[in-house]
C-alpha cells in the first residue's frame, strides 16, 4: 500500500507538470511549433519556434521578436498576412520566453539573444531577413541589425524599448535578486492592472486577456520561480544595455511603428512622480529614434498603444506591407 502510494503521487506530480509548465505545456499556439536544439553557456537549450512557408513564395523572410510580457503566439494574424503577401515568416520564442527554455543559469544578452537568432536562421538556410521586433523584441531586434547589417533586409520596429536610456533619466538600479523578489509576487491581477495602465491607455478589452492568461500558465506551474528567475534577468538586460546610443548606425532601412498613446518606461514607479511624466513619451522618442536613423520612416498612430498588431490590425498592417513591399522590390 506505501508503495502504490508513492507511485500514485509520483504520477500526479508528473500530470501536474504536464496541465502547467514553464514552457507552456497546455497553452496552444496559432501554428506547428518546432524546436531548434543547440548548446550555449554549456547548456543544451531548446528555442521552440514556428516557420511558415507561403504557397507562393516572393523569395523573402520576415523574422518577427516578442516582447517581454508575451511569445511568439501573439503575432498570428501578422503572419497570416504577410504569408499571403509570399513572405516565408519565421517566429521565435526566445531563450526564457514562451516554449522554449527556461535555463537555471544564464547570462541574457542582447548580443546573446541575437546570436541565437542568427544560428537558427543558419540552421533553416535564410541568409537574410527582414527583422521585425516589437517591445523587447525591438531591442533584440536592433541589436541583431547592428550585429549582422549585410544580412537584414530591412527593420520593423513596434514600439520597441531602447527608444530612452531610463537609467541616465534617474530610474534607480534593481537589482536581479530585488526583481526575482517582485516577480514571484506576481498575480494575474497585477499583470492585468500594469498591462492596461502601460500598453493599452487604462483600456482593456476582453481579448487582451488572452496574453495575460499565457502568463498565467507560467504561475501555476511547480517550477514558476525558474520562470521568475528568467524573467529577472531579462529585467535586468532591458535595464542595462540600451540601444538608443547607437541608432546612427543603423544604416539598413527602419520603419518605426509607435503608438501614440503608448507610457511604457521601465522602472518609472521607482522615480518621483514630477520625473515619471517624462519617461515613456512615445510620440517624442518615435521623433527622436527616426531623426537619428539615417534611412528611417516613422509612422505615429494616434489612439494606439504598446501593441498596435493587437490593439488595430489593420491599422498597423497596411504600412508595415507597404514599407516590406518596397524592400522586397529594391535591388539586393
Amino acid at each position: 500500500m506505501i508503495i502504490r502510494s508513492f507511485f500514485l503521487l509520483v504520477l500526479l506530480s508528473c500530470n501536474s507538470l504536464l496541465a502547467a509548465g514553464v514552457q507552456l505545456e497546455n497553452f496552444d499556439y496559432p501554428f506547428p511549433v518546432e524546436r531548434f536544439s543547440f548548446k550555449s553557456q554549456k547548456l543544451e537549450l531548446q528555442m521552440a519556434f514556428m516557420d511558415l512557408v507561403p504557397d507562393k513564395p516572393n523569395g523573402e523572410v520576415a523574422v518577427l521578436l516578442h516582447g517581454k510580457n508575451f511569445s511568439g503566439a501573439y503575432w498570428e494574424q501578422t503572419a497570416k498576412a504577410l504569408v499571403d503577401g509570399g513572405y516565408e515568416v519565421v517566429i521565435p520564442d526566445q531563450i526564457g520566453f514562451g516554449k522554449s527554455s527556461k535555463p537555471e543559469h544564464y547570462q541574457f544578452t542582447l548580443q546573446q539573444l541575437a546570436e541565437n537568432t542568427h544560428q537558427l536562421l543558419r540552421t533553416r538556410a535564410i541568409s537574410s531577413a527582414h527583422i521585425v521586433g516589437h517591445s523587447m523584441g525591438g531591442m533584440i531586434a536592433t541589436r541583431y541589425a547592428l550585429m549582422f547589417p549585410n544580412l537584414t533586409r530591412s527593420l520593423v520596429l513596434v514600439d520597441p524599448l531602447g527608444l530612452e536610456d531610463w537609467r541616465a533619466k534617474g530610474v534607480p538600479y534593481v537589482s536581479i535578486d530585488q526583481a526575482y523578489e517582485k516577480e514571484l509576487k506576481q498575480t494575474r491581477d497585477t499583470l492585468q492592472k500594469y498591462e492596461a495602465d502601460n500598453y493599452y491607455g487604462g483600456k482593456w478589452k476582453p481579448e487582451y486577456g488572452r496574453w495575460v492568461d499565457m502568463l498565467g500558465e507560467f504561475m501555476k506551474s511547480p517550477e514558476y520561480a525558474k520562470m521568475a528567475w528568467n524573467q529577472a534577468l531579462t529585467f535586468d538586460m532591458i535595464m542595462t544595455q540600451p540601444v538608443c546610443y547607437e541608432f546612427n548606425r543603423l544604416k539598413m532601412p527602419v520603419l518605426l511603428v509607435i503608438g501614440q498613446n503608448d507610457h511604457t518606461a521601465i522602472g518609472k514607479e521607482l522615480v518621483k512622480e514630477e520625473v515619471a511624466k517624462t519617461l515613456g513619451n512615445y510620440p517624442e522618442l518615435g521623433k527622436a529614434a527616426a531623426s537619428q536613423m539615417p534611412n528611417a520612416k516613422l509612422v505615429q498612430l494616434e489612439g494606439i498603444g504598446h501593441l498596435p498588431h493587437v490593439e488595430d490590425f489593420p491599422r498597423f498592417i497596411e504600412p508595415v506591407k507597404s514599407f516590406l513591399k518596397e524592400q522586397t522590390h529594391a535591388e539586393k
